[in-house]
């Protein structure tokens, strides 16, 4: 059931978190779903402001753990681990919420207090899966990516379309570096996604109204729209 689905990596049966599906799939992209697994819960003492992880989220309720920084206070916590849907926080479910709703509940917890996590695992059943050996029947060519992509969209039909360039591939890195700054997240699937939205627009106006129809949810304040709108057009003027 789509319900038990965390997350889906391209070209890979592992949980790396370099390969998840976002809103664009190559036509030749192998597609492995991660279902829950394992729950587990671990206490964990706030003894720095900054707990070291980076999270995302399915889209549809499941958010999940995406990196966690070597040496921090979750690195230290030898039990969450990378892929770990965060099902409640201190006995509340967040399994509704947005990872940036995640992140700023977990940034909010005071330090010097012990909080609580409940986490769901992937399962782990293809761990000892092996690719397939060069002397199958499919062509090698078949697992590569195409240049072209299906993509997906919340609102309106999926189209095919061209792989980001190279201008907007280093606009979605300066945006994604933006999301951090401003909202201690790193998503390049978001980030993919406002770049697209101020691919045709002329002046910041007509991008921050193409952003409110796009991501409204999301709430940017004006200084974050702006600074958006300058990494793009520096972008595309080829100074990144």
């Amino acid at each position: 059931p789509p319900a038990q689905i965390m997350f889906c990596t391209l070209n890979t049966h592992k949980a790396d978190m370099d390969k998840l599906l976002g809103a664009q799939i190559g036509l030749e992209d192998f597609i492995f779903a991660h279902i829950k697994g394992q729950r587990k819960e671990v206490e964990v003492l706030k003894t720095d402001d900054v707990l070291g992880l980076t999270i995302t989220d399915n889209g549809v309720g499941c958010a999940f753990i995406k990196r966690i920084k070597e040496g921090s206070l979750m690195d230290q916590t030898k039990i969450i681990c990378v892929g770990d849907h965060i099902e409640t926080i201190n006995g509340k479910n967040v399994s509704d919420c947005r990872h940036y709703e995640v992140a700023k509940m977990l940034k909010d917890l005071e330090k010097g207090q012990v909080f609580k996590l409940e986490l769901i695992e992937p399962m782990k059943a293809f761990e000892k899966l092996e690719p397939r050996s060069k002397g199958g029947t499919l062509p090698e060519a078949k697992i590569s990516r195409g240049r072209e992509t299906l993509r997906l969209r919340n609102k309106g039909p999926a189209t095919v379309e061209e792989m980001p360039t190279e201008v907007e591939e280093k606009a979605i890195k300066k945006v994604d570096e933006l999301l951090e700054t401003y909202m201690g997240i790193r998503d390049t699937e978001l980030a993919a996604t406002m770049v697209e939205a101020g691919r045709d627009k002329k002046n910041p106006d007509e991008f921050a109204v193409a952003l409110d129809e796009t991501l409204g949810d999301f709430a940017f304040p004006d200084e974050f729209v702006f600074d958006v709108w300058g990494a793009i057009g520096d972008a595309k003027q080829g100074r990144l």
